[in-house]
């Protein structure tokens, strides 16, 4: 605990009582003054009451007041201690004050006013040290909690964006790419995701990230499309202020944000050509030099882009640069779109749903059997992403505890009906209070798949067809489909 300095205790260690009496007399209205005649008696006094300050002379006799200020030195560390000394050898002082450890050195004769001077900011500087002390020991406690929580996130990010987590059924096609991105993830090796725009590109970047070696670094973002040279430059690399005008200030770029994680670089095959120079060479180099800096600065970062282009084709029109693509895609992955994961698109809907039910405190069973035919039936173009927009505008429009067809939008009904048709289907119609007998088709149909999938975990289809398990008994029963 830090001494209270209202009145800050000095010790003055002199042999010559007269000596003591002017330095305490000029010192008694600012400190509280003890006094010593030997190295000895201020031994004494410190092991009865520390002080925050010693004055002491260098010539006393017995021990010099170096040695008794490098004793003191052991004992209490933190104590400020100042010599008096009416040596001219200054060589000798400089080794004296070296090897004790002392604050300051006061020269006689000395003046009153630089004397107050000299113990007044070691008085503080005292009280300094013991804030500080006091500050680093909560920083260290705050730190181990941050340190704690920063753990408990990483964990949390690591469970949540797992290999497993991504939603997919017994026979994906995204099971093979998720077997391949977990096997690729631990190698620092740099990696392009090409797909459709909302097949969840990023959500595989960020899998890659946290399943690997960098874990606990940062990850960060840039989308590259539709952003001029300067901007793009000033985001990645970052900028000097004055560089350009409105750069009134510095900015750190995102592959120096992002030094010792991971970078993904959304939308790459739409940057422009003299840009792709700009970044090979920051992948070759591995440093960049921040717009208006004089000076390039090595980075350690891992490279995972995107893009809705082929950039093979890219590449082969002249549009892409080959050595970039090179440089980029050590490994290339394909993203499915939704319409070619018939299997996944229940299970993705109705876990969209639990979600948004929970965000919008709109508790709801799940969709009828009809909204389910509708959505594995249309192509969505929008893939993941305008099915999201779909289910989270049929919640805020139900009142019912099923959400049903009605709710749907029509251009997809329109293509389910359309597609149905094709396939030489009859489309479910609704009726006020039930369903019709091919809509039970259907439903014996999703309820057998479903129990399928779950290896008849009853209580895992009833969750997501939306059913309670007595009415998924009752349907069971209806279209036979008992425990044979």
């Amino acid at each position: 605990m830090p001494v209270p300095l209202d009145r800050p205790r000095v010790l003055v260690v002199d042999d010559e009582q007269r000596s003591i009496e002017t330095i305490a007399r000029i010192l008694d209205d600012e400190f509280e003054v003890v006094t010593a005649s030997s190295a000895d008696e201020g031994e004494r006094l410190l092991a009865q009451d520390p002080c925050q300050v010693i004055l002491c002379d260098q010539r006393m006799p017995g021990r010099s007041g170096v040695d008794f200020l490098a004793g003191v030195r052991q004992q209490h560390p933190q104590t400020l201690r100042i010599i008096i000394s009416g040596y001219t050898d200054a060589d000798k002082i400089i080794q004296a004050i070296n090897e004790s450890g002392i604050y300051h050195y006061i020269t006689k004769p000395w003046h009153p006013d630089a004397l107050i001077l000299t113990v007044r900011n070691a008085a503080r500087l005292y009280q300094l040290q013991q804030e500080n002390r006091l500050l680093a020991q909560e920083m260290r406690f705050s730190s181990e909690q941050f340190d704690d929580y920063l753990q408990r996130q990483r964990s949390e990010l690591k469970q949540q964006f797992h290999f497993d987590r991504i939603l997919r059924g017994e026979h994906s096609s995204m099971n093979a790419l998720c077997d391949q991105v977990a096997q690729l993830a631990p190698f620092d090796i740099s990696v392009l995701v090409q797909g459709e725009s909302g097949t969840g590109k990023e959500l595989l970047a960020r899998a890659i990230h946290y399943n690997s070696a960098r874990a606990e670094q940062p990850f960060v973002v840039e989308n590259c499309g539709a952003m001029h040279d300067e901007l793009l430059s000033s985001e990645l690399f970052g900028h000097r202020k004055g560089a350009f005008t409105g750069a009134v200030n510095d900015h750190v770029g995102l592959f120096e944000q992002a030094n010792g994680g991971t970078i993904f670089l959304d939308e790459i095959g739409d940057i422009s050509p003299a840009f792709q120079v700009k970044l090979l060479r920051v992948l070759q180099e591995r440093e960049i030099r921040p717009l208006g800096a004089a000076q390039s600065r090595k980075v350690d970062v891992r490279v995972v882009a995107a893009t809705n282009l082929d950039l093979q084709e890219e590449v082969r029109v002249g549009r892409f640069r080959a050595d970039l693509y090179y440089r980029l895609a050590s490994v290339s992955l394909q993203v499915p779109p939704l319409r070619d994961r018939d299997g996944d698109i229940v299970l993705i809907a109705n876990n969209l749903l639990r979600e948004a039910s929970q965000r919008f405190n709109r508790p709801v069973r799940g969709f009828s059997a009809e909204v389910l035919h509708c959505f594995s039936r249309y192509h969505w173009p929008g893939n993941v992403r305008e099915l999201q927009n779909e289910v989270q505008r049929m919640l805020v429009m139900s009142q019912q505890e099923v959400i049903g067809a009605e709710l749907l939008a029509p251009h997809i009904v329109r293509e389910a009906e359309q597609a149905s048709e094709e396939q030489g289907e009859s489309l479910p119609e609704t009726e006020s209070h039930g369903l019709r007998s091919q809509v039970e088709a259907l439903e014996a149909k999703l309820i057998r798949q479903a129990l399928r999938r779950h290896q008849g975990n009853k209580s895992q289809v009833a969750d997501e067809l939306g059913l309670s398990r007595v009415g998924l008994r009752n349907k069971m029963d209806r279209y036979g489909l008992g425990e044979g």
